[in-house]
């Protein structure tokens, strides 16, 4: 009998392909037996690599090795090469949509993700929103791999089996968590204007964080140049921040930390999702979009979802539209005690 070999495809950014973690290892913990490829960017190798043994991950830069449709092509006769017996495209873009017809014209068996687009346009936009919760990326790719007859029940906790990550070898750079300290990750940015709180209201934020938790060390992550300006301007004026994503050379390092977050701070970016793949609690921050999209952390809280109510809120699913009024106040408005206040109670609970 052949050995069943499911392939699933997910591109995109770094959140979106985050998300598909928790199914894929809830999907190889309930069907040892199956063998399960991930094919994604290069970045996401960390995310799968030692996710369970029969998981495996390769990795497809469409910018160059596979680019346009000449690449398609080549990397198609590579797949088909794996000898798959199933195919999930999480995806369902141009480029996935192609790679799909080829399977289905060579007989295998081939789902596609439902994006509810929907529900989606109803709930961003400008007027008489239905402001319903959409089925969560989570349980879309559920449905895709259910529908290739594999029912998954999610019960993911962390990518790390202890539940956190070894960081003796950061400690160098970390140095090591004191008795009685709290560790907090702050993670600002975001890829759209509408998704990124205001720095000098972030920064009010960390001054109330460390006058209400002085036993308080506090992660700055972002990696662009402009952003390292900026966590580098933190971590100088204040002694309890470092820029930790300047200094820990990666992604796999970033997480390992991460692990050892007692809550992180974040934007609807990837970043809430890398914290969530190593169980971290995140306060969230939403301003142009909103948890109801279906873009929350896995297992994270809504009562951790700082955000207020307005009735242009939400305006886009992915925050990359201007705003309507000009004045971002989705962002603006929201008190910088209000953040405090959420990142206190999550300390001490």
């Amino acid at each position: 009998m052949k050995t069943e070999h499911l392939l699933i495809i997910r591109f995109s950014a770094m959140g979106d392909v985050a998300m598909t973690v928790p199914v894929v290892a809830s999907l190889a913990r309930q069907y040892p037996d199956m063998h399960i490829t991930v094919l994604s960017r290069p970045f996401a190798r960390c995310f799968f690599e030692n996710l369970a043994p029969n998981v495996g991950f390769m990795e497809a830069d469409l910018k160059k090795e596979y680019k346009g449709l000449h690449g398609l092509n080549v990397l198609y006769r590579r797949l088909v090469s794996k000898r798959f017996t199933a195919v999930a495209d999480c995806h369902d873009v141009l480029r996935t949509k192609y790679l799909r017809l080829r399977f289905v014209l060579g007989g295998y068996k081939v789902t596609h993700i439902n994006k509810h687009r929907r529900g989606k346009h109803l709930l961003a936009r400008k007027y008489n929103k239905v402001c319903v919760q959409q089925p969560t990326s989570f349980q879309n790719y559920i449905d895709v791999i259910e529908k290739l007859g594999y029912p998954v029940e999610p019960d993911f906790i962390s990518i790390y089996p202890q539940g956190y990550a070894q960081i003796d070898d950061l400690y160098n750079i970390t140095g090591c968590k004191k008795e009685g300290y709290k560790w907090l990750g702050i993670a600002p940015f975001a890829a759209h204007k509408g998704k990124i709180y205001p720095i000098s209201r972030m920064e009010e934020a960390i001054q109330l964080i460390i006058k209400k938790q002085p036993n308080c060390k506090i992660f700055l992550f972002g990696g662009g140049k402009e952003e390292k300006q900026i966590l580098d301007s933190l971590a100088e004026k204040y002694e309890q921040c470092m820029n930790a994503s300047a200094m820990l050379g990666g992604l796999e390092n970033e997480l390992r930390l991460m692990s050892h977050l007692d809550a992180m701070i974040s934007m609807d970016s990837a970043n809430m999702h890398l914290a969530s793949l190593v169980n971290t609690p995140v306060i969230s921050i939403w301003g142009a979009t909103h948890p109801y999209a279906g873009f929350m952390g896995w297992n994270q809280k809504s009562e951790n979802a700082v955000q207020v109510d307005m009735e242009c809120r939400p305006c886009s699913i992915y925050g990359n539209k201007p705003c309507m009024r000009g004045d971002y106040a989705c962002m603006n408005d929201i008190p910088p005690k209000q953040i405090c206040d959420r990142v206190i109670s999550v300390l001490n609970q």
